[in-house]
């Protein structure tokens, strides 16, 4: 254990709140594991942690010198920037909020007191995606020329044991909707293949899920040109609707085609002149896999002071993008990103 994570705040003890918290106590056996939640402690599980605390002013008495905020992101900002202030390595998940509001302060904050700053797409983590991000920097297919991402899942199916209709996923006030909720889609894409410019989007209400935010979100991203060459496209499907769960992303190059599955862990690839699939990559997801690496990458950033892998000014790509997005729907437009 590291004298800079001696004791660590939990924020939120939903269900990703939950897995971080235990996460935590495995990789920090004799840190002091405190937790704040709004729902008080009463009925805090038995799960390794020390203390609990239901005000953001006991927790800062607590001195915590690591956070993982997991509440809901409506609620990320007047968390994080206090923690901030307070010199706390942070590591927020995913959206880094609802808006970008207040979040170039944090990133700011965080530059100016030398602390880390981590919003946490886990996908970045997962083998499949790394092996499949190598082979596209390594000219496997090409010049890329366009790509297809796809996203989608059924609600009620997310979390069993839970009413989707009290879930942060299906509540504009806690952050929810499509745009928001799978988001890792935007991450990937930007750091797979550069800088959006432009988004036009369609998002809608397509189902009778009984929520009051978007459950389809269709969007077509423009990226920057690289070297003199012609703008990438994307396409970018997400939704709430879809009973069989899809993750997947096809990159169509000039020498062949590219496709990862993030539920099956594969990546592979059609040849030019060849008339099937080939599988490169397999590595099914385990259950805590890339949460274990994005908390050992976080450790070693608090350690060594190395730059995060997703940085806080990533995380706030990803916010100019929804919002863009938002904005290309309300007016049957396309909108540059700012």
């Amino acid at each position: 254990m590291s004298q800079r994570t001696e004791r660590v705040l939990i924020v939120g003890l939903g269900s990703i709140g939950s897995r971080h918290a235990r996460i935590a106590r495995e990789l920090l056996p004799t840190s002091q594991l405190a937790v704040l939640r709004h729902r008080g402690c009463d009925d805090l599980p038995a799960n390794g942690i020390d203390q609990c605390f239901s005000s953001l002013d006991e927790a800062l008495q607590f001195r915590p010198q690591v956070a993982i905020i997991a509440n809901p992101a409506t609620h990320h900002m007047q968390i994080a920037l206090p923690l901030a202030q307070a010199g706390v390595h942070l590591l927020i998940e995913k959206p880094l909020a609802n808006t970008h509001e207040g979040v170039p302060e944090l990133i700011e904050i965080c530059r100016l007191k030398e602390i880390t700053l981590l919003t946490a797409y886990n996908l970045r983590f997962m083998p499949s995606l790394q092996y499949f991000r190598e082979r596209l920097l390594d000219g496997l297919i090409g010049k890329v020329l366009s790509v297809r991402a796809e996203i989608g899942q059924y609600l009620p199916t997310w979390r069993p044991d839970a009413d989707y209709r009290n879930t942060v996923s299906a509540r504009s006030d806690l952050g929810g909707g499509a745009l928001l909720e799978l988001s890792h889609e935007i991450d990937y894409l930007v750091w797979l293949f550069g800088d959006i410019q432009w988004v036009n989007a369609v998002l809608c209400h397509q189902s009778e899920l009984e929520l009051d935010v978007e459950d389809t979100a269709h969007l077509v991203l423009g990226f920057a040109a690289k070297n003199g060459g012609k703008p990438l496209l994307a396409s970018l499907n997400m939704d709430f609707v879809r009973q069989d769960s899809t993750r997947t992303c096809v990159a169509i190059g000039e020498t062949g085609t590219l496709r990862w599955n993030a539920i099956s862990g594969t990546v592979e690839v059609f040849r030019e002149g060849e008339v099937s699939w080939q599988t490169l990559f397999t590595h099914p997801p385990q259950r805590d896999e890339s949460y274990v690496a994005e908390w050992r990458h976080f450790l070693d950033c608090i350690t060594h002071g190395t730059p995060p892998l997703i940085s806080g000014q990533d995380g706030l790509t990803v916010l100019q993008v929804i919002h863009a997005a938002r904005l290309s729907s309300a007016k049957r437009a396309v909108v540059d990103i700012e």
